[in-house]
């Protein structure tokens, strides 16, 4: 019995709870660097469902990985804009759109391509995704106006630092797997 999709099916089930939504949506940081990671967790977790169930959808859709890397990225980024946070907050057809896109067009294209990218895409995603990270951590932090309606300008400055920390993080595993062999591990 697969337990995996199970338990990513209960973390999406419990992440669209009105209580836990409501929470993790009250705080800009919350809502855009723990709900939304969350939801593609839960995708991440359900994917081996979808890849069982319909393996020759993947194999000739998502042959080589960049078609699922490429959708995981255009959900992303999508999600990143200050614009589309706001209107989750305030558009029910974007909340829900919200809970649909992150688990499902960003969770289970990511874990089907991951094992199918050579070290070159994955590097090449954690790049890209550490340069869209020190720009919006830029763009949050020295704004001169209010980028999000819902939320203070002081959550907007907090957003941008944890930006800019998670892309030093990335920065720090990029020169960690420089300098390691992992093949020694597989």
């Amino acid at each position: 019995m697969m337990k995996s999709p199970v338990y990513g099916l209960l973390l999406l089930l419990a992440l669209m709870l009105p209580p836990a939504a409501n929470l993790l949506e009250s705080i800009m940081i919350t809502h855009m660097h723990m709900q939304m990671p969350l939801l593609v967790i839960s995708g991440l977790f359900m994917a081996k469902y979808f890849q069982n169930r319909f393996p020759e959808f993947f194999s000739k859709w998502n042959e080589n990985g960049v078609p699922g890397l490429l959708l995981f990225s255009i959900i992303m980024v999508y999600w990143s804009l200050p614009r589309t946070m706001d209107e989750a907050l305030t558009l029910t057809s974007v909340e829900v759109f919200k809970f649909i896109s992150l688990p499902f067009l960003a969770g289970v294209p990511l874990r089907d391509s991951w094992p199918k990218l050579s070290s070159f895409w994955k590097h090449a995603l954690i790049i890209i995704f550490t340069i869209l990270f020190l720009a919006l951590g830029w763009l949050y932090i020295w704004s001169p106006v209010q980028l999000c309606n819902n939320y203070l300008v002081i959550e907007q400055i907090t957003l941008g630092w944890g930006f800019i920390s998670t892309a030093f993080a990335m920065v720090v595993y990029l020169i960690y797997s420089y300098f390691m062999d992992f093949s020694k591990y597989e």
